[in-house]
């Protein structure tokens, strides 16, 4: 059965799945869902303090009266949502080797949970501090945010589509979680958050710009505190996104009935 038509057959089984996802992240936490804010905010803090006040790194001065702090967070947020959805999709057919062996369903429902529990989870964090932003006086265009959600769907479809991915490679290989773990570290620091494009070197801006954590990230950037709408690019943007993301189903789809074998 295609993806398509499964879903609305098992939708109750992915909502559930979800709502697993959200509800055991933080079991036995005392702050709970606390953390949502609190472990991206020392982030934010550490970056904010080292990158501003030891590297000196400024805002471009096309974004007249926006703050180092504010900078950041309105792309890290969304880098955080979608680092964490996609080691949460990766290690999802492990984490459910048990019901995997015991119960007939499709396998990818446990990589789209994983997915949306991120999602649902991280974006009540990213709304919470866009909106504290702007009663601190940054100049963040609320009225955009609609805009910069849409902007999020295809991070997260790359995510998605990446996580399904690495979920079925795991099946086979135990030690990708380690090299994705390398990789993710290496693109944070070669995706302009935690600096403006601007100061990296011409012959590599290109390559920052073809790559669409770069250019979303940018464009968050853009819609949020110039007010802009979407634009061309994205659309090839989503286009490759949605490439991925089917790619990966694909992929995953054709090692999913392996699983049982390699669990």
């Amino acid at each position: 059965m295609s993806p398509a038509l499964a879903v609305p057959r098992w939708g109750w089984l992915l909502a559930s799945f979800v709502r697993r996802e959200v509800l055991s992240r933080y079991a036995g936490s005392i702050t709970g869902l606390a953390w949502t804010f609190l472990h991206p905010l020392a982030q934010l803090a550490v970056f904010g303090f080292v990158f501003s006040h030891i590297f000196r790194v400024g805002v471009p001065a096309g974004y007249p009266g926006v703050g180092y702090t504010a900078f950041v967070a309105v792309v890290l947020w969304p880098w955080i949502m979608f680092s964490e959805g996609l080691q949460r999709a990766m290690g999802a057919v492990a984490a459910n080797a048990g019901l995997i062996r015991k119960v007939a369903f499709p396998h990818r429902l446990l990589v789209f949970s994983a997915i949306l529990g991120t999602c649902a989870v991280q974006l009540v964090g990213y709304v919470a501090v866009l909106v504290a932003l702007r009663v601190a006086g940054e100049p963040i265009h609320l009225a955009s945010l609609p805009v910069a959600l849409v902007l999020l769907v295809p991070y997260m479809l790359l995510a998605t589509g990446i996580g399904a991915f690495l979920a079925a490679l795991q099946t086979l290989l135990r030690d990708v979680e380690h090299v994705v773990q390398v990789v993710l570290q290496v693109l944070f620091y070669a995706t302009p958050i935690l600096y403006p494009a601007t100061l990296v070197p011409e012959s590599m801006r290109r390559i920052v710009a073809d790559n669409p954590l770069g250019w979303i990230s940018e464009r968050l950037r853009e819609v949020l505190f110039h007010g802009s709408g979407l634009a061309a690019g994205d659309a090839l943007i989503t286009l490759f996104c949605v490439a991925v993301f089917l790619a990966g189903l694909w992929f995953f789809e054709r090692l999913s009935p392996h699983f049982e074998d390699f669990l």
